[in-house]
């Protein structure tokens, strides 16, 4: 990133443990990692013995999650927390048991970052989960969390959707398609 020093970095929330959401966790050497209780739970537990479930979660990503709580750079809750004035977590489950997302006031306002919350706009637009889903209720009923967290669906952004990147602008020509900006207005 442009600008950015990681070794600056001291917060990192961490939505839930997949591999694509924690991995390269080990680049932020003085960053705390704010997680859900109930995912660290879960990727030790008696359902990693399941292929299925076990195959988005890398054991190194969770061992290294394990030895940063050790170390006291985990920090784990049990429902919603105000992280920093304007900057809340919430519990929801369903695409794994502690998916969180963020909801972050900017100069739009409240911004509902889902995550893998809803992996697309389609997905929670048309009530149609996402495949993988530990719980698909839990799932359907976090969609509703993301509105009802929202001031409008403009201001909920999906985890995986290439949509986000064109909707929204880039702070600078040279990001584009990398980074976006949030805090605007999205375009059509």
């Amino acid at each position: 990133m442009d600008g950015a020093d990681r070794d600056a970095v001291r917060d990192v929330v961490l939505t839930h443990m997949h591999y694509d959401h924690v991995g390269n966790f080990d680049r932020f050497p003085n960053a705390r990692f704010h997680l859900q209780e109930v995912e660290l739970h879960y990727t030790t537990g008696r359902h990693m013995r399941y292929p299925f479930l076990a195959r988005s979660f890398e054991v190194e990503d969770v061992v290294g999650i394990v030895r940063l709580n050790f170390a006291q750079r985990v920090m784990l809750y049990n429902g919603s927390v105000e992280l920093f004035p304007g900057i809340t977590l919430h519990p929801v489950g369903g695409h794994t048991p502690g998916i969180q997302f963020a909801r972050v006031h900017t100069r739009r306002g409240w911004v509902v970052l889902a995550s893998d919350v809803t992996h697309y706009y389609e997905n929670m637009e048309a009530g149609r989960p996402y495949t993988a889903a530990f719980h698909v209720g839990r799932m359907l009923e976090a969609y509703d969390a993301l509105r009802a967290a929202a001031p409008s669906p403009r201001h909920i952004i999906p985890g995986h959707d290439p949509l986000v990147l064109r909707r929204y602008p880039a702070p600078k020509p040279e990001l584009e398609g990398i980074v976006c900006r949030l805090d605007v207005e999205p375009g059509e």
